[in-house]
C-alpha cells in the first residue's frame, strides 16, 4: 500500500492489481474534458457551486482521480475531487467511484464540500474500501458501494499480519479488518517521525532522538522490538517501506536525498546505495517530493514527483533503469508488481494537462495504459 500526493501535497492512498480486468485505451495524449456548450470554466464553477452535484459532473471537472483503492475481489475506489481555482477557500466537490473487477461502475456518489476542507481518502482492506478517519469518524464501503460502520479505539493494538497502516502519523492508525477495528499500533517509539508496516504486521519506524545521536530504524513486531540499525552519518532518514523481508529507509543530506539504506534479509544485513543508476542530485524538489516505492518481487521504483523515476533490475537492488512515461507524472505508486502514475495539474486549474489521468504499467514500465473506465 501507497501514498500519492497531488495537488499542494495532499495526501491520497493508491493500491491496484495485476489482475484488474479493467477497460484501458493504449498511450495518448489530453484528457476527457471536451468543449461544453457552456464552456469548460462556466461548467467547473457550476458543478463546485451545486449544493447536490452528481458524481459524473464531478469526475469530469475533476479530470484525473485523487487516489484508488483496491479490494481483494479486484474492485477499484476511485476519488475524485474539483476544487476552488481562483482562492484556497470557498467551494468544492469530491467524489468517489466503485468499478467492479471488469471495469464497469457499480456505485458512486458526489458531495458539495469547501475547498480548505481535506478531501476524503480510501485504503482497500479485504472485502471493501475503508475511509481514513477524520473527526473521530471511521466507516468502510464494501465492494457494492454499501456503508459499514467501523469501530474508533484509543487501546493500542498489537499489530499482526492483516494490518494495514492507515496514517503514518499524528495520529498513527491501523486497521484491523477481521474486527474492523481502527487504533493506534502498540509500542511505536515515541520519537518516531515515519512508519511502515509489512504483510506480517511488523512494524518499521524511523526514530529521531532529541540529541545528537543519529537516528535510527527500528523494527518490532507484537509490541516487541526485533531489532535496530543506526542511519549512518552524515544522513538523516526519510521515507521508508517494507515488504516480503525488505525495507529502505531514503538518505538526506541537507535538504535533498542521495541514496538508500536497506536490507532484503529482514534486518540482518543492512547496506548503502548512493549510486545504482539513479541519478540522485537531479531530485531537487526537496524530500517530501520523493517517490520510494517497494514491489512484491522485491524491486524497488525511486524517483520524485513531477520528475523522473528508477526501477530496480532485479530484488538486490543494485542496479536501476530509468522508467521512460507516457506523461509527466505528479504522483506514482506501485501494487504487486504493476505500475501506477498520475498526469495531473499541480494546483487546481480548469483546463486538463496533457496526458491527464491514470496510466498503468503490468511490465516494468516498458508499455503504459491508460485507464477508462466502463459503463
Amino acid at each position: 500500500m501507497a501514498w500519492l500526493r497531488k495537488r499542494g501535497g495532499r495526501a491520497v492512498g493508491l493500491a491496484a492489481s495485476t489482475a484488474m480486468a479493467l477497460a484501458l485505451t493504449a498511450c495518448g495524449s489530453g484528457g476527457s474534458g471536451g468543449s461544453e456548450p457552456e464552456g469548460r470554466e462556466a461548467k467547473y464553477k457550476r458543478v463546485i457551486e451545486d449544493p447536490h452535484p452528481s458524481p459524473a459532473d464531478v469526475i469530469e471537472m475533476a479530470g484525473a482521480p485523487d487516489g484508488v483503492a483496491r479490494a481483494d475481489d479486484g474492485s477499484l475506489l476511485l476519488t475524485y475531487e474539483a476544487d476552488n481555482v481562483e482562492d484556497d477557500e470557498g467551494p468544492a466537490a469530491t467524489a468517489w467511484r466503485i468499478v467492479g473487477p471488469d471495469g464497469r461502475t457499480v456505485a458512486e456518489h458526489a458531495e458539495h464540500a469547501n475547498a480548505e476542507d481535506v478531501p476524503p481518502a480510501f485504503k482497500g482492506v479485504g472485502a471493501g474500501f475503508v475511509r481514513v478517519p477524520q473527526e473521530d469518524a471511521v466507516w468502510m464501503l464494501d465492494v457494492r458501494g454499501k456503508r459499514h460502520q467501523a469501530v474508533l479505539s484509543k487501546t493500542p493494538l498489537s499489530t499482526r499480519p492483516g494490518d494495514v497502516l492507515l496514517t503514518d502519523l499524528e495520529p498513527t492508525l491501523v486497521y484491523r479488518p477481521a474486527t474492523r477495528t481502527v487504533a493506534p499500533p502498540a509500542g511505536v517509539p515515541d520519537d518516531a517521525i515515519s512508519l511502515a508496516v509489512d504483510e506480517r504486521g511488523t512494524v518499521w519506524s524511523l526514530d529521531q532522538p532529541l540529541t545528537e545521536n543519529p537516528n535510527r530504524v527500528v523494527w518490532q513486531r507484537g509490541a516487541h522490538t526485533l531489532g535496530s540499525v543506526a542511519v549512518p552519518k552524515p544522513y538523516t532518514g526519510g521515507a521508508l517501506v517494507a515488504r516480503g523481508g525488505t525495507a529502505a529507509l531514503s538518505l538526506i543530506r541537507g535538504e535533498s536525498a542521495r541514496g538508500l539504506l536497506m536490507t532484503t534479509d529482514d534486518g540482518a544485513h543492512w547496506r548503502t546505495v548512493l549510486a545504482g543508476g539513479i541519478a540522485w542530485k537531479d531530485l531537487k524538489n526537496g524530500p517530501e517530493a520523493l517517490v520510494l516505492e517497494l514491489l512484491t518481487d522485491g524491486r524497488l521504483a525511486v524517483g520524485e514527483e513531477g520528475g523522473r523515476f528508477w526501477l530496480a533490475d532485479d530484488r538486490t537492488n543494485s542496479a536501476f533503469r530509468e522508467l521512460k512515461t507516457p506523461a509527466r507524472f505528479t504522483s506514482f505508486t506501485v501494487d504487486g508488481t504493476t505500475l501506477y502514475g498520475v498526469a495531473d495539474a499541480t494546483t487546481s486549474t480548469y483546463d486538463l494537462v496533457n496526458g491527464e489521468g491514470l496510466w498503468i504499467s503490468r511490465d516494468g514500465g516498458s508499455e503504459w495504459q491508460r485507464y477508462e473506465p466502463r459503463g
